[in-house]
């Protein structure tokens, strides 16, 4: 479960309740104020400072608090319907939550998880498709899924019909890990043919929604839901998917989010082939034949690119930030360490790492502990 406690978790769902506010302006406050209680308590003036806060936005989260017993209330039901199914929530304020998940435009503030993430699943790739693939499609999914799994790299994907389902069950057939994005609660499961894919995706990887308890699975979720198919991994893969497929807005994500995005190559008279042969043709997929064509291009744009991405943020650090960033190495450090090293109080260098962390310079570990990325 959260490391939260009942208040700070309610503190987030008031956020989240306030119209117009969404994940990415919750992020701006929770870097600057660290603390969502600071943020619900803040006067008029401080919450304008911040980035994408308008003055009627300020206004609506200063009377947030007034909802704050119904919140709690719908909140101990969730909890309560978690615990039966095995279920837990995590926040982005917590240390388990997916790095490179953190690291997107718009991250989802809280997530509903069933089963564990492990080390391993920082290595992971997406494998998107139509929900109706031909036999083409079917045997190039669970080639490329079998050779991506051998590879140690977890698979995620959304469990729908198709190709969704045909990734997800090969990767368990094999050995691997998998990851599922849902577009509805996680004790409703869709499709209901996928229940015992489920069960074994719970035991062996991770299920993984935006949407509480009990949501049923609308048309509307599932574009949401693939910014976050896209954000957990390096790359994303389209298998077969026509041109206004749900695979393809995974992949527009993925572009948005600076991923690699990846495609095979299909029938030009085909329709399954119609997105992924024009992804290629625009020049925003790499054509694929193999598992290696992806972890070439991966190697190239994961090493490389991030190194020069902190040289670049490192002009902008402000003193205190510079100050962190000079004590901290690859190995481990706890925070009590840093705030002595640095001559910064410990709720200061908190709001300072977290600032780090969302810039992709710093990353939190176990413990309280904070190394260089």
């Amino acid at each position: 479960m959260s490391s939260l406690d009942l208040n700070e978790l309610t503190n987030l769902k008031l956020l989240l309740s306030v119209a117009r506010l969404g994940p990415n302006r919750i992020k701006n406050l929770l870097t600057k104020f660290y603390n969502s209680e600071k943020i619900l308590s803040s006067d008029f003036h401080q919450l304008i400072s911040t980035e994408g806060i308008s003055n009627n936005l300020a206004q609506r989260i200063q009377k947030a608090n007034s909802k704050r017993r119904e919140v709690e209330e719908s909140l101990s039901k969730e909890l309560d319907k978690l615990v039966k199914i095995g279920g837990e929530i995590i926040t982005i304020l917590d240390e388990g939550y997916p790095f490179l998940l953190k690291k997107i435009y718009d991250p989802p503030i809280i997530l509903y998880k069933l089963g564990e993430f492990k080390k391993e699943d920082e290595n992971s790739i997406a494998v998107v498709g139509t929900r109706r693939p031909s036999d083409y499609g079917k045997q190039q999914t669970e080639k490329l899924c079998k050779d991506i799994v051998e590879r140690n790299i977890t698979i995620v994907s959304g469990m729908a019909r198709g190709i969704d389902s045909i990734s997800h069950r090969t990767a368990l057939t094999n050995g691997g890990r998998t990851i599922a994005v849902l577009g509805s609660g996680l004790d409703v499961i869709y499709p209901p043919e996928n229940k015992k894919l489920f069960s074994e995706i719970k035991s062996n990887g991770v299920v993984l929604s935006e949407y509480p308890p009990g949501t049923k699975p609308e048309a509307m979720n599932f574009p949401k839901r693939n910014r976050i198919i896209s954000g957990l991994t390096a790359g994303t893969v389209v298998i077969e998917t026509g041109i206004t497929g749900g695979a393809l807005q995974t992949a527009e994500f993925a572009l948005d989010q600076s991923r690699e995005v990846f495609a095979l190559p299909g029938n030009i008279n085909a329709k399954t082939s119609d997105g992924t042969n024009r992804l290629i043709q625009k020049g925003e997929a790499k054509l694929i034949t193999n598992v290696d064509d992806i972890l070439s291009e991966l190697n190239l744009k994961i090493t490389s690119p991030i190194k020069q991405s902190k040289r670049k943020t490192h002009i902008d650090l402000n003193i205190f930030e510079e100050k962190i960033m000079n004590v901290l190495n690859d190995e481990p450090t706890q925070i009590d360490k840093i705030a002595e090293l640095t001559k910064l109080s410990t709720s200061d260098c908190l709001v300072h790492l977290l600032s780090l962390e969302f810039g992709g310079l710093v990353r939190q570990l176990p413990g309280k502990t904070f190394s260089l990325l």
